[in-house]
């Protein structure tokens, strides 16, 4: 039920109507009035009460009274009640009417806010107050709201309120991060359910898979975060299987609607019981190799039946360890039964991404080095960092300025990879939050696999969160596109060869063959050899850029021929942050692409 109704009055409104149907999916515009374009409907009643909820917003375009007016006999309550919008003809205000938050009204006014150019007059409190909207801030990161010893209006108004609230955080993930940095002047935070103070609230708000009993008024948020680990026997009895399972969870005080993912071994990926429960509750369903559960070091029982039936030494505790990452379980093997006699094993682990006492190490691409080109993913990992690692000879310090109080801050130029390791070892066996901050996007030339090398080793747990190279941060500051249409349509990534061999077949004599754009790394000390192999295949008027300090303040580009290029490197004593663009892409104008063509017609658009 994704589909938008446009209700409009006149004629003057269909402009406007047709500008958003345009811009959105799914959206069909009605009038009474029959108009060109519009369906037509006999009455703004008989069609709201034949199709009220099987829309997900209604948008009028015109007097607030008709729309008030219009909604108010088919009217239920803001669990089940569709968004509703109101808009003046020309765009001006869009204002929600009906189901701000959980409708996602709000929203959606926003939206053809944006696509109007005009206001969205939003009057919600928590909006207005710059306040969480407890409702729906949970749907963003998968969180279920449950709420206890309060009803969500009662606890919502308290909240609006400034009651006293502690803010329980067990987890932590994107949406525990956010609230940490959005915390309101009357709520405290807390690591540990046994050290608040009933006395001294007035209401709970926990992040937590964990059960917890209080008298307060208590919103849980659950996050999706327990990974759970089974092996059966064939045929096992669905409902039986899930309520085990439920009853497995609330017997060891964790939450059926945080459990993340059902895992176990490959064999039994058409166990009927796994699918259904799957498929119920909206939890992924993992299966694994038995080699890769065999992998699995921590000390786990040797299991003959499981092995006999399926080659792997232990499935339910190693499936919920792999799928995990954790190296501890949060509940070992249970022995379960149905009453049809068939056996299965259920255990438990917690997701290490989101483990508040785990801590996790981030290679994070900084840009080519003006601190607004890191990703957002990337900044908000800065901002959140108790260590950041960066390579200060091609990483400019400003980007460690987005650090939060606190945060250790290293300069990793002087370092051997063995002392980077150590001092990144040392914050993550606190639990802390490591940021390993590389130029430009770490997987190229990043150097970051020997890193790699060691987390694994070590069983630490880490990510990489790509960030923009040089080479395209090179094409945006020539303002040129490295593809031309019916000319060049490749892009070679490569570097000089210096102390570091090139594997024969990717020597520049050979990759200037193809006469594409070359974007070179590395390669500023290297010009002489570099020139002599380019000019083997490239004509000497072959356009090239010389790029040092791309985005830096400290930024300069030179444009020439390929016949200047180590003239123009040496004179400027260019080494390090340099890159090298090659080819006739550089300030290249013509050839139109088809994309745009009136005369072809893709899947978005007919032939003019």
């Amino acid at each position: 039920m994704d589909k938008i109704a446009i209700i409009i009055n006149n004629k003057q409104s269909l402009e406007v109507a047709d500008t958003i149907r345009k811009e959105l999916d799914q959206v069909e515009i009605f009038s009474v009035g029959a108009y060109e374009g519009t369906t037509k409907i006999e009455s703004i009643n008989g069609f709201l009460e034949k199709d009220f909820n099987q829309y997900k917003a209604f948008v009028f375009i015109g007097a607030l009274g008709i729309c008030v007016r219009s909604i108010a006999p088919f009217i239920q309550n803001k669990q089940i009640d569709p968004a509703v919008i109101n808009m003046d003809i020309k765009g001006q205000y869009v204002q929600p009417v009906l189901s701000g938050h959980k409708g996602g009204a709000n929203h959606l006014a926003k939206t053809i806010a944006s696509i109007s150019g005009g206001t969205a007059l939003i009057t919600t409190a928590s909006d207005t107050l710059n306040l969480w909207a407890l409702d729906i801030i949970g749907r963003k990161y998968k969180w279920t709201n449950e709420y206890f010893n309060s009803t969500e209006n009662d606890f919502i108004a308290a909240f609006v309120n400034g009651k006293r609230t502690a803010l329980l955080l067990d987890i932590k993930d994107e949406g525990t991060e956010q609230l940490e940095r959005t915390l309101p002047d009357f709520v405290e935070v807390f690591y540990e359910f046994s050290a608040i103070n009933p006395q001294q609230f007035d209401l709970v708000i926990a992040v937590t898979p964990k059960l917890y009993e209080t008298r307060l008024p208590i919103l849980f948020y659950r996050p999706k975060c327990l990974h759970l680990g089974t092996g059966a026997q064939k045929n096992i009895n669905s409902e039986q299987f899930e309520e085990q399972v439920l009853n497995f969870l609330e017997a060891h005080n964790y939450s059926g609607y945080s459990l993340l993912a059902i895992n176990t071994v490959d064999l039994k990926k058409d166990e009927v019981a796994y699918k259904a429960m799957s498929e119920k509750h909206d939890v992924a369903f993992n299966c694994y190799r038995a080699e890769d559960l065999n992998e699995i070091d921590a000390g786990l029982l040797f299991s003959e039946a499981a092995h006999a039936a399926t080659g792997a030494h232990n499935v339910s505790e190693a499936a919920a360890l792999l799928a995990s990452g954790a190296k501890n379980l949060l509940v070992e093997k249970s022995k379960q039964i149905d009453s049809f006699g068939k056996h299965f094993t259920l255990a438990l682990a917690m997701d290490v991404r989101q483990e508040r006492k785990a801590g996790f190490v981030t290679i994070v691409g900084a840009g080519p080095g003006d601190p607004e080109l890191v990703s957002v993913k990337g900044k908000k990992l800065l901002q959140n960092a108790d260590l950041i690692l960066y390579a200060g000879s091609l990483v400019p310090r400003r980007l460690t300025e987005y650090a939060k109080e606190g945060c250790v801050v290293r300069n990793s130029a002087s370092m051997t990879l063995e002392e980077q390791f150590d001092i990144m070892h040392e914050h993550y066996k606190k639990g802390h939050s490591v940021v390993r901050l590389h130029t430009g996007d770490p997987c190229i030339y990043g150097a970051i696999q020997e890193q790699m090398n060691y987390f694994d080793h070590h069983q630490m747990s880490y990510e990489i969160v790509p960030g923009i190279s040089s080479f395209q941060a090179a094409a945006a500051r020539l303002k040129s596109q490295f593809t031309i249409p019916d000319r060049i349509q490749t892009i070679i990534l490569t570097r000089g060869e210096g102390r570091t061999a090139m594997p024969e077949r990717e020597k520049l004599t050979e990759l200037a063959k193809f006469q594409s754009t070359i974007c070179l790394f590395l390669s500023a000390t290297l010009v002489d050899q570099v020139q002599a192999d380019l000019l083997e295949a490239y004509p000497p008027e072959t356009p090239v850029a010389i790029c040092h300090k791309l985005t830096w303040q400290e930024e300069k580009i030179w444009r020439g021929k390929l016949k200047d290029l180590a003239r123009i490197v040496k004179e400027n004593e260019l080494t390090l942050t340099t890159m090298i663009v090659v080819g006739e892409a550089i300030d290249n104008r013509k050839n139109r692409s088809k994309l745009y063509d009136p005369t072809f017609r893709h899947i978005f658009r007919e032939k003019s």
